[in-house]
């Protein structure tokens, strides 16, 4: 198969895409804007390989990819470009509106033309057996979160592929709009499409504004780790390798029109999370090997000394949960990677790489601090 992943120079469009090339015999363009947290390093695992290509286009370009669909050809779509930081969203919502909502209608828009040209049968080349795409064959595939469900009310609430939406950030609201766009061209239009909807991802490549890559570089550094409020909202904590192979699985395999949630089955307190990380860390680099600046002049004994409680987040949500009992009955997915051991995995990874990957990340523009007010 011929797939495009837009995106796929972030954290989670890249871990698709290694996915892809590592482990099948699919071709992958990625298709990639390149903001700040587009990042080609963590794709030169597979930037080698035949069956990779990279395009820079920005996914409100119309022209632009309709000049990459026209040459590529692809089977499916696998959209994943999004601005997707709650706190810059909260400071600058204008970019989440353009990128979100106006680069999926992009995007759809340009699928719907290629798709509607495809043949109805598969043609095959008599020399060199290259097939075509069919319309029954192509599949629209958007990602998206579990925030466009908002905050869960009791303790044994889960997010349902049916449960209302209730956006709270304009983060998570330009992400519904997008959801509610990609169903209106499969109900109108009959573009063929699949959603998925995730609990919070990590692992490695995460760009270090995110809480857990934040939380291990800011330790390793020994500046405050900042956490909102108590540290007691809760989240579904998803491995970005579970994730990807899980996105795979639905674009090939997902019924038309349906939603799939995607969770790791790990809710965590924010606070619980960060004190794993220092804990960690107090095995793997304790402070006494890692002295570049005077603990004792800081009363430092440990990481979690340097935790600081920080003013809340506007609009917080407290807890959200993935019921993912759907993509495990119909597909047969089911996360690999416990809490413990894929946090414990990424803490490693980002020890492995700060003087490489993650020092190159942040001698750009971004360097660690909290973001939004």
């Amino acid at each position: 198969m011929k797939i495009i992943v837009t995106g796929g120079a972030g954290f989670i469009g890249s871990a698709v895409i290694r996915n892809l090339i590592e482990n099948t015999n699919d071709e992958v363009l990625n298709l990639d804007k390149l903001t700040y947290a587009g990042n080609l390093e963590s794709l030169t695992s597979v930037e080698n390989s035949e069956r990779y290509h990279f395009a820079q286009v920005d996914i409100c370009d119309r022209e632009a990819v309709e000049k990459v669909f026209e040459a590529f050809q692809p089977d499916i779509i696998m959209h994943l470009a999004a601005e997707s930081h709650v706190d810059r969203s909260i400071d600058g919502p204008g970019e989440f509106m353009q990128t979100n909502i106006i680069g999926t209608y992009t995007l759809l828009e340009v699928a719907r033309k290629y798709w509607e040209a495809l043949p109805s049968r598969k043609v095959t080349g008599d020399r060199d057996q290259v097939s075509e795409s069919t319309k029954k064959a192509f599949r629209f595939h958007h990602i998206s979160t579990d925030e466009v469900y908002g905050d869960l009310e009791g303790p044994e609430d889960l997010f349902r592929e049916d449960t209302p939406y209730a956006p709270s950030s304009p983060y998570s609201a330009s992400k519904a709009s997008s959801d509610h766009l990609v169903r209106a061209w499969n109900r109108t239009y009959g573009l063929p499409v699949v959603i998925t909807n995730c609990s919070n991802n990590y692992g490695p490549y995460h760009f270090p504004e995110k809480l857990i890559p934040l939380v291990t570089l800011n330790a390793l550094a020994q500046k405050d780790l900042p956490v909102y409020g108590d540290g007691k909202q809760i989240r579904d904590w998803l491995y970005v390798d579970d994730h990807a192979r899980a996105l795979c699985l639905v674009a090939k395999k997902g019924s038309n029109g349906e939603t799939y949630n995607i969770g790791g089955h790990n809710e965590k307190q924010n606070i619980e999370v960060v004190k794993t990380i220092c804990s960690i860390l107090d095995e793997l680099a304790p402070l006494s090997e890692n002295s570049s600046i005077q603990n004792s002049e800081l009363k430092i004994k440990n990481y979690e000394d340097l935790i600081v409680f920080v003013k809340d987040r506007p609009g917080h949500d407290l807890r959200y949960a993935i019921d993912a009992d759907k993509i495990e009955r119909d597909l047969g997915w089911t996360p690999e990677e416990t809490f413990e051991s894929g946090i414990r995995k990424t803490v490693e990874w980002y020890l492995a790489n700060k003087d490489s990957w993650c020092k190159n990340v942040l001698d750009g523009s971004y360097q660690m601090e909290r973001l939004g007010h």
